[in-house]
């Protein structure tokens, strides 16, 4: 560790130059993250005072591939981002973390108490305490610390703040307490324990896997204490494409039951076969059954498992081609696993509100603009939120510009995939 001065010195001088472009990968932003890490820094110092400090990150995430079938034991494509969260990290005695995010008021947590607290679920406070208790259940070491975070990583727009952040605190209690030695995989686990449990949001793990281990990665849930991953090579900016994703600002306002229909559909197709997962029917046996399906569990869930198992073979298509250097053939799965989510999925808008339609219209008028110059789909849960797309370079400006016109300025982020999940940066 080295105080504040000197890190700020050293990121002047240019010291950590190299670090950064490797961890952001877009040159362009390296003026941006020094100015933010010297900011960062200096508002620890201003809440904290001069310490010993060390600086942690952990990124955002995209879905590339595998629309809606992690919840049902399947097998998805995801990668990390280069938008993260940075904390800024002093030891101290106490068993007692303090934290400022942004300009939020502080938060304490008690270590001493690692029982959930009914109070304290969908709260910030709920995660520390969360991924404290998963790491010493584990048989991890915890203490107390104080840190200052910042973030780019939007709230709200697919790309999984909470998973970042869980990721974030994982990574640091793993740093400050155990040499680095808590893998990846386990501070993944460890978070998506702590959203489950003292948060209260039944979510999957793919978000906290694609924080945490980093990198465009293959992710086989079949055993989800034990999931299998794999990094795939990609090397997009050297096909000329930039990764995007457009904020489309629908609001996700009384959607929860649109959310909770799908993996219960999905269930209820699998419950035709005595199972809980469409995982463990064979897809043989489910389209050979597929009139009684319809029958006992309706049109829609029968939609939604075609897409399950559809988007199954386009996952393993999807790698095959990034392995085999054929861009074209992935982008081809890309664009169908987008069809796909739009009609056997269903999940581009809520039929309640038939009107609202902002992801439809952002996924045609993409489609209209880019022609052969990219591929669109639904990203994340859908209903309403973000759309993905994979433009060429020499069309990203243009295509930003329609979209920022419909969705409004900053609607559209331009993205590299980055190579690391959660780190200590210096």
């Amino acid at each position: 560790m080295q105080n504040i001065s000197e890190y700020i010195q050293e990121i002047q001088s240019g010291i950590y130059d190299g670090r950064l472009r490797e961890i952001y990968v877009d040159e362009k932003l390296l003026p941006y993250q020094k100015q933010r890490y010297q900011d960062a820094l200096l508002k620890f110092q201003k809440l904290f005072g001069e310490k010993g400090v060390s600086v942690y990150s952990a990124p955002g995430r995209t879905e590339v591939s595998g629309n809606h079938t992690d919840h049902q034991h399947g097998h998805v494509l995801a990668a990390s981002i280069n938008l993260d969260m940075v904390g800024v990290v002093a030891e101290i005695g106490a068993k007692i973390v303090r934290l400022v995010s942004g300009d939020a008021p502080l938060i304490e947590c008690d270590l001493g108490q690692l029982a959930p607290k009914e109070e304290e679920k969908e709260s910030t406070a709920a995660l520390i305490r969360g991924v404290a208790a998963g790491l010493v259940q584990r048989g991890y070491q915890v203490g107390g610390f104080e840190v200052y975070v910042t973030s780019d990583v939007p709230m709200g727009a697919g790309m999984s703040s909470s998973a970042a952040f869980e990721s974030l605190i994982g990574t640091i209690f793993s740093g400050l307490y155990n040499d680095m030695q808590v893998p990846s995989v386990d501070i993944a686990k460890i978070g998506q324990y702590a959203e489950n449990i003292y948060f209260g949001k039944p979510c999957g793990l793919m978000d906290q896997m694609a924080c945490s281990v980093g990198g465009l990665i293959y992710i086989d849930f079949a055993d989800v204490q034990q999931p299998m991953t794999r990094q795939i090579p990609a090397d997009f900016e050297g096909r000329r494409y930039s990764l995007c994703i457009v904020d489309t600002k629908g609001s996700h306002a009384d959607l929860t039951e649109d959310y909770a229909a799908v993996p219960m559909e999905m269930k209820a197709a699998a419950a035709y076969f005595g199972k809980e997962f469409l995982r463990d029917v064979e897809e043989e046996d489910f389209f050979a059954n597929l009139a009684k399906i319809r029958e006992e569990a309706g049109d829609r869930a029968v939609l939604r498992a075609i897409h399950f198992y559809t988007e199954q073979g386009r996952v393993s298509k999807a790698v095959e081609a990034l392995e085999e250097d054929d861009f074209d053939r992935f982008l081809s799965e890309i664009r169908e696993s987008g069809a796909s989510s739009e009609k056997c999925l269903q999940n581009i808008y809520s039929i309640k509100e038939p009107q609202a339609q902002s992801l439809t219209v952002a996924l045609a008028v993409s489609e209209y603009y880019l022609k052969d110059n990219g591929v669109c789909r639904v990203h994340g849960g859908g209903f309403a939120g973000t759309i993905q797309a994979f433009v060429k370079n020499e069309a990203v400006d243009g295509y930003k510009n329609i979209m920022e016109a419909i969705f409004g300025e900053g609607a559209c982020y331009v993205l590299n995939i980055r190579p690391y999940g959660g780190i200590c940066v210096m």
